[in-house]
């Protein structure tokens, strides 16, 4: 009987592999669970076992389902975020003050505080976003709708009513004396400090109040507020990249009526995508 019972326990585990097609360890392990179990009939009848194998194999690919479609969104608000910001702020005051900045003073400190401060105004927008979030969903959807086509149109608007010429110079002329102003107040002998303190401050109040954090509330309050801030601060870093290392080389060959439309365009196409999504 022992010989047996150790012979039927060693043939067990090899009428299973039999039976999945598999060796040891692999292939579905609830499967093989459940082949496992049908060989002992004292454990369970058939019918438990199998049930419980298919609940095991509908979680865990309910599991797989909810992760990727979670990861789709991020990756959708990543999208947004990065095209969004990198479009609207190429030309922007805050990209003409880092321009200004960083031919006056150390790239590397211009581009730490203005950087700073776009990230700093991006997590605000999205907390923002986020709270405004809580408001009933429809409410929200609408008015995200209504926000990016208005933004859309004011924009070609603009765009259509501008002039060729390379770049605005009324946004040139207001950076130039924003930072003037801050030369003034702050002393002539400059300090890393005072410099980066002069950039983010420069920068923060530039930004506040503009459209691109507008545009970042009514992002973050629809989709991942993770993939809309990566995407937003990324743009931001880009942006203040090409100020600072080459701002003053590309300034001039920065078509502001091209930017306008093209912004324009992506504000219509956003307030689009919302409302296909939310119908």
């Amino acid at each position: 009987m022992n010989r047996r019972g150790v012979a039927a326990g060693n043939l067990k585990p090899a009428r299973l592999n039999q039976h999945t097609g598999d060796e040891p360890g692999s292939g579905d392990k609830y499967l093989i669970f459940g082949k496992y179990l049908e060989a002992r009939p004292s454990l369970s009848s058939h019918k438990k076992v199998w049930s419980l194998v298919k609940f095991l194999r509908f979680h865990q690919a309910s599991h797989h389902l909810m992760i990727l479609q979670e990861l789709e969104r991020v990756l959708t608000a990543f999208t947004a975020g990065l095209l969004l910001i990198t479009v609207s702020e190429l030309g922007d005051k805050t990209f003409f003050i880092a321009v200004i900045l960083a031919m006056h003073h150390s790239r590397r400190l211009v581009f730490t505080g203005v950087v700073a401060a776009l990230a700093a105004m991006t997590i605000l927008s999205v907390i923002l976003g986020q709270t405004v979030s809580l408001l009933p969903k429809v409410y929200i959807h609408y008015a995200e709708i209504a926000l990016f086509i208005a933004f859309g149109l004011k924009l070609l608007y603009q765009g259509s009513k501008m002039s060729s010429a390379s770049c605005d110079t009324e946004v040139v002329e207001e950076a130039e004396a924003a930072v003037k102003q801050a030369d003034l107040e702050l002393p002539k002998r400059k300090t890393p400090l005072s410099i980066l303190i002069e950039a983010f401050v420069l920068t923060f109040m530039a930004e506040w109040g503009d459209r691109t954090q507008i545009a970042t509330i009514a992002l973050a309050a629809g989709n991942n507020p993770i993939g809309v801030t990566v995407g937003a601060v990324l743009g931001h870093a880009i942006c203040a990249a090409i100020a600072v290392i080459g701002g003053k080389m590309i300034a001039g060959r920065i078509s502001e009526r091209q930017l306008t439309l093209m912004g324009g365009c992506l504000f219509l196409i956003f307030g689009v995508i919302a409302a296909i999504e939310g119908a």
